[in-house]
C-alpha cells in the first residue's frame, strides 16, 4: 500500500540579487529567510514588492507491503541501484534514485501485516539505503525463490515557482512531487517566473543550493561575429546540403544515442532549414561503452568500428560520447587524432558533441558541493581535451557544444538532474533538445 504524507524533514541567509529578464533595469533580491521560508523583493516598474514564502518540505510516500516476490543474494560489488532488488517507489528509468529513500524506515518482513516476522538487516537481508536496493544474505532466513514484504518511506523532488503576477504581486506556485524528473509548475497566463525553488528529496531544511532564480531565458548564442562552424570547417556537407545532393550522416555513440532522439531531432532542423536536401540517418550506438570499445572489437562482431562506422560510408559523422568523458587531454589528442585520420580516409567529415552533465558525483571533485549552480565551466578534462583537439585540427571537423548548454540550465532556473531519466546519465526528450541546439548552432541561425 502506498499513500502521499508531509516528510518530517526541515539558515544562513544568502541574498542573490538577478535581474529579471536580459537588458532590464528591475532587480529580484532573494533570500532564505528561515528553514523552510524564502523571501524575495522584486523591484520592477520602480515599485518594490516584497513577501515572503513558506515553502513546504519535500512530499514523502509511505509504502506498507511492498510484496517483493524473490530477492537475489546483495551484491555489494556492483554499483548500489544494482545490489539487489530495486524498491518500487524509488526507481527511475533503468535505476533508482539516489537518496531518496530514508534509510532508518526500511522494514522486511516474511509476511504482510502482523503475520509476518521482523527479517533482521545484517543477517537475513542487507540493502544500499542511498539508492534504495536490498537483497537477502547467504545464511539468513530467506530462501532462495522465497517472498518478502518491505515496508519504507520515500521523499520525491518538487520544483515550486515565485512568479510576478499581471498586476505587480508575487504569487508561490506550486510543483508537482515527483520521484524523478520534476519539472517548473505551470504558471497563471501573463505571469512571469522570477524564481524555482529545487527540493531535491530528502532534506533537513533549504539552503542556498535550492534557490534558482532566473538569470536568463534561454542559452544565449554564440557571438554574432563568429560565422557558422559548418562554413568554414564541414564545406562538403554544407555543399551537399545547399545544393541537394545526398548526405549520409552517421550517428554514433553510446547509451544516449542509441534512443535515436537528439540525431532525428538535429536532421528534422536540418531539413528545415535546407529544404531540398536528401539526408539519410544512420546510427550506430553501444549502450555502456565508449570510442575504445568499439576500436578494440575484432573484425565479424556486431560494433567492430572499421565495419559499422568506416565502411557505412557516410558523408558525416557525428559522435556522441559521454562514456569517453574518463580520457585525459593526452589520450583524446592521440585517439581522436587516429579516429579523424580515418575519417578524412573515407572523405568524411566530423562534428563532435561535448557531452551532457551526469551525476553530480561523477563530473569531479568539489562538484558535488555546488548544488547544481554555478557550473558554467564543464570540470572534465575530457571536454577541455574536445576543444582543445578541435582547435588544433580546423579542418573537416566542428564541436557542437552541448556542454556548454548544459553548464547554463542553472541560469534558466532549472537543476540539469530532473532531466536526467534514469536519475544519472540518461537525458529526456527535453535533454536531448539540448543536443539538437548545439548541432543547430554548428550551421548558425536560421533565417
Amino acid at each position: 500500500m502506498r499513500r502521499l504524507s508531509p516528510s518530517i524533514l526541515a539558515v544562513a541567509i544568502v541574498a542573490l540579487a538577478v535581474p529579471t529578464l536580459p537588458g532590464a533595469a528591475a532587480e529580484v533580491v532573494v533570500e532564505l529567510a528561515g528553514d523552510w521560508e524564502v523571501r524575495v523583493a522584486d523591484t520592477a516598474a520602480g515599485v518594490t514588492a516584497t513577501e515572503t514564502f513558506l515553502i513546504a518540505p519535500p512530499d514523502g510516500v509511505e509504502v506498507l507491503n511492498e510484496k517483493i516476490p524473490t530477492l537475489p543474494l546483495f551484491n555489494p560489488t556492483v554499483p548500489g541501484w544494482v545490489k539487489g532488488v530495486a524498491l518500487e517507489e524509488v526507481k527511475a528509468a533503468e535505476c533508482t534514485v539516489i537518496r531518496a529513500l530514508d534509510p532508518e524506515s526500511l522494514v522486511v518482513k516474511s509476511a504482510p501485516g502482523t503475520d509476518g516476522a521482523v527479517l533482521e538487516r545484517g543477517r537475513d537481508w542487507e540493502a544500499d539505503t542511498e539508492w534504495g536496493t536490498v537483497g537477502r544474505l547467504a545464511g539468513g532466513r530467506i530462501g532462495e525463490g522465497e517472498p518478502v514484504w518491505a515496508s519504507y518511506r520515500a521523499a520525491l523532488r518538487r520544483i515550486d515557482s515565485v512568479v510576478r503576477l499581471t498586476d505587480g504581486t508575487l504569487e508561490l506556485v506550486r510543483g508537482e512531487p515527483q520521484i524523478v524528473l520534476c519539472e517548473p509548475p505551470s504558471i497563471p497566463a501573463g505571469s512571469e517566473r522570477l524564481v524555482n525553488v529545487y527540493l531535491p528529496g530528502r532534506i533537513e531544511k533549504l539552503s542556498d543550493a535550492n534557490l534558482f532564480p532566473i538569470l536568463e531565458g534561454r542559452c544565449p548564442p554564440l557571438p554574432p561575429d563568429q560565422p557558422p562552424l559548418a562554413k568554414a570547417r564541414l564545406p562538403e556537407t554544407l555543399r551537399r546540403l545547399e545544393a541537394g545532393e545526398p548526405l549520409k550522416i552517421l550517428a554514433w555513440g553510446d547509451s544516449v544515442t542509441t534512443y535515436g532522439r537528439w540525431q532525428s531531432m538535429f536532421v528534422e532542423r536540418l531539413k528545415v532549414r535546407y529544404p531540398q536536401a536528401k539526408i539519410e540517418l544512420v546510427t550506430e550506438a553501444w549502450g555502456g561503452r565508449n570510442t575504445g570499445s568499439y576500436l578494440a572489437e575484432p573484425p565479424g562482431s556486431d560494433h567492430n568500428y572499421r565495419e559499422k562506422v568506416l565502411e557505412a560510408r557516410p558523408h558525416l559523422i557525428v559522435s556522441e560520447f559521454v562514456n569517453d568523458a574518463g580520457m585525459a587531454p593526452a589520450d583524446v589528442d592521440q585517439q581522436y587524432g587516429r579516429l579523424l585520420a580515418d575519417f578524412r580516409g573515407i572523405g568524411a567529415e566530423w562534428i563532435i558533441l561535448t557531452p551532457h552533465y551526469v551525476m553530480p558525483e561523477w563530473m569531479g571533485p568539489g562538484f558535488v558541493e555546488r548544488g547544481q549552480r554555478d557550473i558554467d565551466d564543464d570540470p572534465r578534462p575530457y571536454v577541455a581535451g574536445l576543444k582543445a583537439f578541435v582547435a588544433a585540427h580546423p579542418e573537416h571537423v566542428a564541436l557542437a557544444d552541448a556542454a556548454r548548454r548544459y553548464g547554463r540550465l542553472w541560469r534558466q532556473g532549472i537543476p540539469y538532474l530532473t532531466l536526467m531519466e534514469n536519475n544519472i546519465n540518461h537525458p529526456n526528450v527535453a535533454g536531448h533538445q539540448i543536443f539538437a541546439d548545439a548541432l543547430d548552432e554548428v550551421f548558425g541561425t536560421p533565417d
